[in-house]
């Protein structure tokens, strides 16, 4: 089934694009969730009336992204885990666990948006990616420190 998509989804399409996805999807999610329309020659010419309004509203979004993550970009962040005799981290820092860090300094992150690619298990300095939209990513300094149990 082709629909339009009305606004970015991941591992879809942008916003604007005619897709082909398989009508369960359509029915159940994108169309409810008012994410995409199907793409009927009635519906392809109200996108084309509707696009600028869009266009200029994901302007909007992606400036006031990258504002923050500039901000976010200039704030070196830290977590203190508790570690054993040998230097060895109890259990792992999870994007979960940075989302709490990351919210105490007034972001306000979603896990599904912290780019880890395994959970870091060990002291030391790491470069986490963070998406605030999908063509906004921004690498943020993480300091991971050790306290004697």
């Amino acid at each position: 089934m082709k629909v339009i998509l009305r606004s970015d989804i991941t591992n879809v399409g942008r916003q604007g694009e005619v897709k082909e996805v398989s009508p369960g999807f359509s029915r159940n999610y994108l169309v409810p969730q008012n994410l995409a329309m199907e793409a009927t020659p009635a519906n392809l010419k109200i996108w084309e009336r509707e696009r600028v309004k869009f266009e200029k509203k994901r302007e909007e979004i992606i400036s006031a992204a990258k504002e923050i993550a500039s901000k976010m970009e200039a704030v070196e962040f830290t977590v203190k885990v508790k570690i054993g005799e040998n230097g060895k981290i109890f259990g792992s820092v999870t994007p979960a666990n940075l989302s709490k860090i990351f919210e105490e300094k007034g972001f306000e992150i979603s896990k599904r948006d912290i780019l880890l690619s395994d959970n870091i298990k060990e002291v030391g300095n790491y470069e986490v990616n963070v998406r605030f939209h999908p063509e906004v990513v921004v690498k943020v300094k993480l300091a991971v420190i050790g306290e004697k149990e």
